[in-house]
């Protein structure tokens, strides 16, 4: 193939335009001795080792998926929660059950990925998913059982919410002993499982959304920049104004 006669601005194009690009494209750039042609070529084997990486991620956060569904399983509920060690609002949690075979691009732990595209990938997990159950377990709850308690309670409400009762389970570091369905606890499962990674997602855009609405009752919070958590801001702002109504008392001895 001979490209020397196109400019850098239609090999470009060349390379965008097709979805598998020929070895002798890619063989004919790396002849050419333009300095464009060099950037093109280079930036185009990052693009394509990023999106190998990318498979591989998709791909192995599939392996307990598919060897569950392999065994007949087929309404997989992960299950993970949002606002552990918030000193403020509630803990949330969501069992997301996805569908069969189905691979969702670029999930991961909520906390790796920005807020922009937790959204993103909050609406295509709403839209696909078989069913989303929520539970909540707000600051009164946490003070009245601890933490842990009121986490698991979030996390039994998440499953009795979905319209279809997932058949298995696959949750967070945690296990649901009052649930009688089969389910596997996985450390890190929200960077590992898909369908926790999902949950993930789930359970932290609707806190976040929740925390948003509380900055609006107690805007000298900072509540929709903080969610809650302890940063030096928040601190500040307890020292200075006491607790909000929706302060977890148990959390703050020290502080107080």
């Amino acid at each position: 193939m001979n490209i020397h006669s196109k400019t850098i601005s239609e090999i470009r194009s060349l390379l965008e335009d097709q979805e598998t690009v020929p070895e002798q494209l890619l063989a004919a750039m790396n002849r050419d001795r333009r300095a464009g042609v060099k950037k093109l070529l280079t930036r185009y084997y990052r693009q394509q080792e990023f999106l190998r990486r990318k498979r591989e991620k998709a791909e192995m956060m599939l392996i307990e998926e598919k060897n569950l569904w392999s065994q007949g399983y087929s309404f997989l509920g992960g299950i993970d929660e949002a606002g552990r060690g918030p000193l403020a609002g509630p803990v949330v949690s969501a069992c997301v059950i996805l569908p069969e075979g189905f691979c969702l691009d670029g999930v991961d732990d909520s906390k790796k990925l920005s807020s922009e595209k937790r959204e993103i990938l909050y609406d295509i997990i709403c839209k696909k998913a078989v069913a989303v159950g929520i539970g909540i377990a707000d600051h009164n709850q946490i003070d009245k059982v601890n933490i842990y308690n009121a986490t698991v309670e979030s996390m039994i409400q998440a499953v009795n919410a979905c319209s279809r009762q997932p058949d298995y389970l696959l949750i967070d570091a945690m296990r649901l002993n009052k649930i009688s369905l089969p389910q596997l606890s996985i450390i890190g499962g929200d960077a590992k499982s898909q369908s926790i990674a999902a949950a993930s997602v789930v359970a932290k855009v609707t806190r976040d959304r929740i925390m948003d609405g509380f900055a609006k009752l107690y805007p000298e919070y900072g509540f929709d920049r903080h969610k809650g958590y302890g940063t030096k801001e928040h601190i500040s702002a307890i020292r200075t104004y006491g607790l909000s109504p929706i302060h977890r008392q148990s959390f703050l001895t020290k502080i107080l």
